[in-house]
C-alpha cells in the first residue's frame, strides 16, 4: 500500500466527507470484483492463534473491528477485511432511506486528532442494504448490523423501526447493535431509558437468534450508564458497546455546535464509562470498547479492563490503514510479554 503519511496532506485538502467518499470508492472495488480470500492480498490481515477467540459461536481471528458509521451501506465489507479488521459493523441502517443532515456535517480537528460528525444516519435504507448482504453473507469475518430509527419516526413509534429491522435482517449478520445513542437524530438519546429498553428487548429476543447488543453514549452519568446497561443485560441484551460519540464540545479548541466528537479526545471519557460498566458486567456479558483507541497500548488497556473486542474508526483518518495491522502485531507482543498464550487469558485481567 502507499505510504499514508505521503498522501494524507492531499486527502486533508478535501472536505472530510469527500475524503470518505474517495476511500469508499477504493474499498468498494474488492466487493465489486468479488475478490476471494487470498493470503497474498491479505498482507495486512493478522491471523495469529494468540488473537483468535470464539464469541457468539463465531470465530474472531483478531479483536480489532471497524466501528459503525464508516461502512453505512455494506458496500466495503471485503475491502475492510483487506485493511486487517477482524470484524466489521455496518450501518447505522434505518428502515427507510434517508439523506441525513444538511452539509457540511463532518469536520476534522487535526490538532486533537478527532472528528466531529453530524451525519444523521444517512443511509440507503434496509431494502438496498439487505440486497447487498444477501450477496456477501456469510463472510469470512463476522459482520455486525447497527440499526436505528428514521428521523421522521416519532419517539412513541420508535420501537416499531427497531422491530422491523430485526425481522428484516434476521440471519444476514452475526449480531445486531441497537443504536439509541447517536447525538445526530433528534430525540434518539431520550430512548436511553429503562422502559424503552425493557420493552424493546422483550420483543426483539422473540424474533431472532442473533445476539443483540446495546450501544450507549459517553455523556450519561456513570451511575446511570451502569444502571441502564445492567438492566439491559437483565432484559436480554447479549452485550454492551461503550461508547458512541460525545457532545462534550469543551474537548476541542474550535468545536462546531452540531454533531458528536470521536477520536483521541474521546479516549478518557469513553474509557471511564467502559471501566465502570465492566466493573459491574465483566463475566456476565460480552463487552466491546470503542472511543479514542489508536494504539495497541490503548487497545490492550481496554482488553484487560474487560473488553473482548475493540473497535476503531476515527484513528484511521489520522494514522492510516497500517494502524490496524500494527495494533494487532503489537497486541501479540504484549500478550507474550505478560505470559499469555491467547487473548482470552488477558480479557478482564485487571478485574481478576
Amino acid at each position: 500500500m502507499l505510504n499514508y503519511e505521503s498522501i494524507k496532506p492531499y486527502l486533508f485538502k478535501f472536505q472530510p466527507e469527500t475524503a470518505h467518499h474517495i476511500a469508499e470508492t477504493v474499498l468498494r472495488l474488492p466487493n465489486i470484483c468479488q475478490i476471494p480470500f487470498n493470503p497474498f492480498l491479505e498482507s495486512h490481515f493478522i491471523n495469529d492463534a494468540s488473537l483468535k477467540q470464539e464469541i457468539f459461536g463465531k470465530t474472531f481471528l483478531n479483536p480489532v473491528g471497524l466501528g459503525a458509521g464508516f461502512d453505512k451501506n455494506a458496500t466495503m465489507i471485503r475491502g475492510i477485511q483487506i485493511l486487517g479488521f477482524g470484524f466489521t459493523e455496518i450501518g447505522t441502517v434505518t428502515p427507510k432511506p434517508q439523506p441525513g443532515n444538511p452539509k457540511p456535517r463532518m469536520f476534522r480537528h487535526v490538532e486533537e486528532e478527532s472528528i466531529q460528525n453530524a451525519m444523521g444516519f444517512n443511509n440507503d435504507g434496509a431494502y438496498k442494504v439487505i440486497k447487498r448482504l444477501k450477496k456477501r453473507y456469510p463472510f469470512t469475518t463476522p459482520i455486525g448490523i447497527n440499526i436505528g430509527k428514521n428521523k421522521i419516526t416519532a419517539e412513541k413509534e420508535a420501537i416499531n423501526d427497531y422491530i422491523h429491522l430485526i425481522k428484516a435482517f434476521d440471519g444476514l449478520g452475526d449480531y445486531f447493535v441497537i443504536n439509541i445513542s447517536s447525538p445526530n437524530t433528534p430525540g434518539l438519546r431520550d430512548l436511553q431509558n429503562e422502559v424503552f429498553i425493557k420493552n424493546l428487548f422483550s420483543q426483539a429476543k422473540k424474533l431472532t437468534n442473533m445476539p443483540i447488543l446495546l450501544k450507549i453514549a459517553p455523556d450519561m452519568e456513570i451511575e446511570d450508564a451502569v444502571s441502564l446497561t445492567k438492566m439491559a443485560v437483565e432484559s436480554g441484551a447479549d452485550g454492551i458497546i461503550a461508547t458512541n460519540t460525545t457532545i462534550d464540545y469543551s474537548l476541542v479548541k474550535h468545536p462546531k455546535t452540531i454533531g458528536g466528537l470521536s477520536g483521541a479526545v474521546l479516549k478518557e471519557k469513553s474509557f471511564q464509562i467502559f471501566d465502570a460498566i465492566a466493573k459491574e458486567l465483566y463475566g456476565k456479558t460480552v463487552l466491546i470498547s470503542v472511543g479514542g483507541i489508536d494504539s495497541a497500548k490503548e487497545a490492550y488497556k481496554r482488553i484487560k479492563a474487560g473488553a473482548s473486542l475493540v473497535q476503531i474508526l476515527s484513528g484511521i483518518v489520522f494514522h492510516g490503514p497500517d494502524m490496524i495491522m500494527n495494533i494487532n502485531k503489537e497486541l501479540i507482543t504484549l500478550l507474550k510479554a505478560d505470559g499469555y498464550s491467547n487473548i482470552n487469558e488477558a480479557i478482564g485481567a485487571d478485574r481478576k
